[in-house]
C-alpha cells in the first residue's frame, strides 16, 4: 500500500481552519498541523487548536512563535480596541482594524518551509473571502500568487516540486462552511473564533468574528455550541 501523502494544514483552532483540517483528511492527506503564536490577544485559540488535533487524531502538531506585537498595527496584536456591535453594512466595507499586516503571507511562508522539510507539496489554509472579512490576504488572487512564489523560493520548487495551496473555503459562506463541517463530523464546540474573549476564554458575542459565526450557525440551522459571556 502506498504511503499516505502529507499536507501541511494551518490551524488556528477556529471554525474555518478546523473545517479545513477535516477537509484535508477527507481528501486523503495525512495532516501536519501548524499553529502560530503571534502575540494575539485571543491566545486561547492555541489551546483549542491542540484540542482539535487530539480529537481528530493528528499525529504531528507544531507551534511556531513569532511576536507580531513588535510590528503592531492591528487590534489583535496592539493596544487598540476591538470593534464591537458593528452593523453588517459596515463590516462589508473597507479593511477592519483586526487585519494583521501580512499575517497570511507570513503564515503561508512558515507552512511552506515546513512542507519542504516534511516532503509535502500541499498546504491547506482556511481563508474565506465571502463573509465580510475584508482582508486582502484572503483573496484567491493572493493564494495563486503565493503558489507561484513558492516554486521560485524553495529548493524543492527549483528541483521540480509544484506546491499547491488549497483554500477550499474561499467561496463559501459561513453557513456553507458549518454545514460542510457537520457532514465531516466536526465538533464546533472545540473551536474558538472570538477576537476579544474574557479571561475564561468565553466569546464576547459582539466582535465581527462572533457576529459572523453566530449568524452562520443560525443560517445553517445548526445549534451554536459557543460559550458566550453572560448577556452576549
Amino acid at each position: 500500500m502506498a504511503a499516505t501523502k502529507k499536507a501541511v494544514v494551518l490551524l488556528s483552532g477556529g471554525l474555518d481552519s478546523t473545517t479545513c483540517l477535516a477537509m484535508a483528511k477527507a481528501d486523503g492527506f495525512e495532516p501536519v498541523c501548524l499553529a502560530v503564536s503571534y502575540g494575539q490577544r485571543h491566545v486561547v485559540e492555541l489551546e483549542r487548536a491542540r484540542r482539535v488535533t487530539q480529537a481528530m487524531g493528528v499525529k504531528d502538531f507544531r507551534v511556531v512563535t513569532v511576536d507580531l506585537r513588535q510590528v503592531g498595527g492591528s487590534a489583535l496584536t496592539a493596544d487598540i480596541e476591538v470593534p464591537k456591535d458593528r452593523p453588517e453594512s459596515e463590516m462589508s466595507h473597507g479593511i477592519p482594524i483586526t487585519y494583521v499586516p501580512a499575517r497570511n503571507a507570513l503564515f503561508l511562508s512558515l507552512a511552506l518551509g515546513l512542507a519542504e522539510v516534511v516532503g509535502a507539496s500541499d498546504i491547506y489554509i482556511g481563508v474565506n473571502a465571502v463573509d465580510y472579512s475584508g482582508y486582502p490576504d484572503c483573496r484567491p488572487e493572493f493564494i495563486r500568487a503565493f503558489e507561484q512564489m513558492a516554486t521560485l523560493a524553495t529548493k524543492a520548487g527549483v528541483e521540480g516540486t509544484r506546491f499547491k495551496v488549497h483554500a477550499p473555503l474561499s467561496g463559501m459562506t459561513k453557513a456553507d462552511i458549518i454545514r460542510a463541517g457537520v457532514k465531516l463530523g466536526v465538533d464546533y464546540g472545540m473551536t474558538h473564533s472570538c477576537y476579544d474573549p474574557d479571561p475564561e476564554g468565553r466569546a464576547c458575542g459582539r466582535c465581527d468574528s462572533c457576529v459572523l459565526r453566530r449568524r452562520g450557525f443560525e443560517q445553517a440551522g445548526v445549534p451554536d455550541p459557543t460559550p458566550y459571556v453572560k448577556g452576549a
